[in-house]
């Protein structure tokens, strides 16, 4: 089988895992996990996400951060560019910002050194698969080039899988929250 094969075969599993566990399991220990998680940058510029379909929603573990970190949101630039994110304040209108996403459009521009990451599976070594669009991968990249960034992963257990294929350009996550806690990747990842 094809790397591109098994790949879509895997998020398709994963779309199929994430659905289920969407419509059966409680989100609020995510958020619980990750608010407590977050809170330990106090001061820092934290990127969440507006969520798509059946993705766990970050912003009830973000809002109660707006008092003591700086927040924003992903805008998106077509097929395999990077992201560029705007500041947001829980409340603020949301507007589309591609890929369906929704993002604060007037807000200025920020640049995250913690971000919250979408997905569609995980494995324990920090493999993140996305939709396939490259976003996130060229947006660590282009990050960490600047210098230290934390990205974790925020799913349900049931997005877990054993190990996932990767490639060159795949950027690791530090870990990943879900409402069973924070897995941090293996050392050295």
């Amino acid at each position: 089988m094809s790397l591109a094969a098994a790949k879509a075969a895997i998020r398709a599993e994963a779309k199929a895992r994430r659905a289920a566990a969407h419509g059966s399991t409680d989100p609020a220990p995510a958020h619980a996990a990750l608010a407590a998680l977050l809170g330990a940058s106090a001061g820092q510029i934290v990127a969440g996400y507006a969520p798509i379909g059946t993705e766990i929603d970050p912003l009830p573990a973000l809002a109660p951060l707006a008092a003591t970190h700086r927040l924003c949101l992903p805008v998106t630039h077509g097929r395999g560019r990077p992201l560029s994110f705007r500041a947001w304040v829980p409340g603020q209108a949301l507007g589309p910002a591609g890929f369906g996403t929704s993002a604060p459009l007037e807000a200025p521009e920020l640049v995250p050194r913690v971000l919250v990451v979408p997905l569609l599976a995980f494995d324990r070594l920090g493999g993140r698969m996305g939709y396939g669009a490259g976003h996130y991968d060229r947006t660590l990249a282009m990050l960490r080039a600047r210098g230290p960034v934390q990205a974790w992963g925020l799913a349900y257990a049931a997005q877990e899988f054993d190990a996932l294929p990767q490639e060159p350009t795949d950027q690791p996550l530090d870990g990943i929250v879900t409402e069973q806690g924070v897995l941090r990747s293996a050392p050295g990842i």
